[in-house]
């Protein structure tokens, strides 16, 4: 599967979506649910299907301005073709 490019737009897959309390929030999907914590939960909250890869990397880069912009790209890419392979995330 291919990498997501700058126009893709990352959204939960069909099937999948938010469970869980505010502070034990979980993804629900057809065979289980993940537990997200800390930046890949702010990853998948920013993958509303309305924001683009390039949008939700700029954003992501600001939050974490000390962070290299090119390694938070390439690990937020590899995150979500992860999530893909599963069929959690589509783009």
């Amino acid at each position: 599967m291919a990498p997501p490019s700058n126009a893709s737009k990352p959204c939960l897959a069909a099937g999948c979506r938010w469970g869980g309390t505010e502070e034990d929030r979980v993804i629900l999907f057809p065979e289980g649910a993940i537990k997200l914590q800390g930046t890949g939960r702010q990853v998948l909250e920013h993958c509303d299907g309305q924001r683009t890869f390039g949008e939700i990397i700029a954003e992501l880069q600001k939050q974490f301005g000390d962070a290299d912009p090119g390694k938070i790209r390439a690990d937020i890419s590899i995150f979500l073709e992860q999530l893909q392979k599963k069929r959690i995330v589509d783009y």
